[in-house]
């Protein structure tokens, strides 16, 4: 007679860690995060149907605001908002602008900064610090309360452990300001599944809402940014045709335009010339506000009470408009670009999806539909649809999904040659993520090192683009110049974030380095760099080629050089003054600036050399033959 055993499967914890804390996956929750200038959402999803998390008065939006009381506590959303009138010194808002920024990117208002900044020290790099209240605060402890509060937020709806997310963050956000994002998701105790360009995002969430093929622009204006995307969606694959945008453009645009009004009229008013820092974000509170008024109304009368002065302000859509229409303006201008870069004209866009609360601006569509010839789609709320698409890729990474994202990479990413020439390895709107390698070779003899210098950017001059990066590859077996092979490779993961290796193949030696700038690019670097790219155009070639010209012109000299100092015997004073007056014009045209003259004393001194080169060649084939028996000659040569 056999005994049935049983036998119980027990869980073993982590060391040290309670019974309490073990979670499974079905106690714990993966979300999606639009992460916003203004507003934040959250959302998630269950069998590809994506759903907005609400509070018990049916509000989906988390204002981006937050208010520190005196022991630094953070209080985040509706109720940071109220703090404005009362302290607003404690109040900081519209952070994302300063996402992996420095000091000098941060934009002021009429002379006056919205943020108390703490002043760096003369050469410190950084990313900008804020004065807030009593406390010292940056971009990325602010998100992080944010992050937290909304994580917070989606379990006490969920009853769920929330642990994991997909964030989204404007497209045009370079290396600096993503990996900030990550690193504030870390201080809410959040692991980022990824990070999603927000059109990316929304034209997810609309493709699978609705069923949508072809070829669509999503338009996303937000409070702080601006993207446009040329997508083709077909059976389930959201491929990124193009990207465009700029990081430093949104519905806060707006609100200055309308504050610096107000501020201009409060100081003819009351007399004075000097604005506060609470003035300036009175002002800011009571613009939005206005914006938002004016957006279904023909005119209004505001308020702006600040410093325990209160002035009245009027203001109707017509003057509205009139301070908002360069900002918009702008947008069409890099939607015609992002259109050229993809090889699509406006008949083949199927629909415009809009995304961000600055779209319901009725001048904003108004422009949007003069442009692309067809009435924008706005049946999805233009606030939920980049988190609802945040959802779908949340669910899809952790459950599975037959949905694929191909996003693209929006700046050429290169390194520095001899000449300050950018040699481009992986360019815009390259399909991430992706890993490319270049080879590459030493510049002169002997050398055993070479610096490596990262660029981001579409100039063909270093000094023309954004530096990433230095690091030093070493160890380099010393050889004739253009022996060693170098070979470089840049990856960009699903995230957008670079590593950058060099190795030399013959040792394998090999230095990498994680691509990590201490703040993002400027305003004007990330606004104008595709711009200037294309009204430099022409410039660039000649600047380039004649960089090209001056790397071969030295090339030659080295060669010369080297050459005279070994065989110089070879040649008589009349021979070797020919030369050196050959070498003193050809460095006299590399001082200057005409290609023509360059190429010329590079061809004159070939000529003058050649003789030379006729005689070092007789030299060192005399040196080879020299003891070497006759026969044993005619033996190996007819063998």
């Amino acid at each position: 007679m056999s005994e049935e055993i049983s036998v119980q499967l027990l869980q073993i914890t982590e060391p040290g860690a309670a019974q309490d804390d073990v979670v499974t996956e079905s106690t714990t929750a993966a979300i999606g995060i639009d992460l916003g200038t203004t507003n934040s959402v959250i959302a998630t999803s269950t069998d590809e149907k994506a759903e907005v998390l609400k509070d018990d008065n049916g509000e989906s939006l988390v204002p981006s605001v937050v208010a520190y009381a005196p022991d630094g506590s953070p209080f985040v959303g509706g109720i940071a908002k109220q703090f404005l009138l009362d302290r607003p010194e404690t109040v900081v808002s519209s952070i994302k602008r300063l996402m992996g920024r420095g000091p000098e990117d941060v934009k002021s208002l009429g002379g006056v900064l919205p943020f108390d900044l703490v002043p760096q020290e003369e050469g410190e790099t950084g990313m900008v610090r804020l004065k807030v209240g009593n406390h010292i605060k940056t971009p990325v402890d602010v998100s992080g309360d944010i992050l937290g509060a909304l994580k917070e937020r989606a379990e006490d709806l969920l009853g769920k452990k929330v642990n994991k997310a997909v964030v989204t963050v404007p497209a045009y956000f370079d290396d600096a300001a993503r990996t900030a994002t990550k690193d504030a998701a870390k201080l809410a105790g959040l692991e980022v599944l990824r990070l999603v360009n927000e059109p990316t995002a929304a034209a997810l969430a609309y493709g699978l809402d609705k069923g949508a093929e072809g070829v669509f622009a999503v338009y996303d204006l937000g409070g702080g940014t601006f993207d446009i995307s040329v997508l083709r969606m077909q059976k389930g694959v959201f491929q990124v045709r193009s990207t465009g945008g700029d990081a430093a453009l949104g519905g806060d645009d707006f609100d200055h335009a309308i504050a610096e009004h107000f501020l201009a009229e409060r100081v003819k008013g009351l007399g004075e010339s000097n604005i506060s820092s609470s003035e300036v974000k009175v002002a800011l509170m009571t613009g939005r506000i206005a914006k938002e008024c004016l957006t279904s109304r023909e005119d209004g009368v505001w308020m702006l009470e600040a410093d325990g002065k209160q002035t009245s302000h009027s203001l109707d859509k017509v003057t509205f408009e009139s301070l908002i229409e360069e900002h918009v303006d702008r947008t069409i201008k890099i939607c015609r670009n992002v259109l050229d870069d993809a090889g699509i004209s406006r008949d083949e866009i199927k629909g415009v999806v809009l995304v961000g609360g600055s779209t319901r601006v009725p001048l904003v569509r108004k422009k949007v539909e003069e442009f692309f010839g067809t009435k924008p789609l706005a049946d999805i709320n233009p606030d939920q649809v980049v988190a609802v698409g945040a959802a779908l890729q949340a669910e899809a990474l952790t459950v599975g999904s037959n949905t694929l994202l191909l996003d693209v990479t929006p700046l050429s990413l290169g390194i520095e040659t001899m000449g300050g020439m950018v040699e481009k390895i992986i360019h815009r709107n390259t399909p991430i993520p992706v890993a490319k390698a270049q080879e590459f070779t030493t510049y002169q003899d002997g050398q055993t090192a070479m610096a490596i210098q990262v660029l981001q950017g579409e100039r063909e001059m270093v000094d023309q683009c954004r530096s990433l990066a230095k690091f030093t590859l070493r160890g380099i077996p010393p050889m004739t110049a253009g022996a060693a092979h170098i070979r470089v490779t840049f990856s960009v993961d699903a995230d957008g974030l670079l590593t950058v290796s060099a190795g030399e193949e013959t040792t394998g030696i090999e230095q990498q380095v994680e691509v990590k700038p201490s703040y993002g690019l400027t305003e004007d670097e990330m606004a104008h760099m595709l711009r200037e790219s294309m009204v430099h155009a022409q410039d660039d070639i000649t600047d380039r080629l004649l960089a090209e010209s001056r790397v071969e012109a030295n090339r030659v000299l080295l060669a010369v050089e080297a050459a005279l100092q070994v065989d110089g015997d070879l040649l008589n004073d009349e021979e070797r003054g020919e030369i050196d007056v050959a070498i003193e014009k050809l460095k006299t045209a590399i001082a200057g600036t005409e290609r023509p003259d360059i190429d010329g004393g590079v061809e004159v001194l070939d000529q003058a050399t050649q003789v030379f080169a006729e005689r070092r060649m007789d030299r060192g084939i005399r040196s080879a033959l020299r003891g070497v028996n006759v026969d044993n000659l005619e033996n190996k040569v007819s063998g």
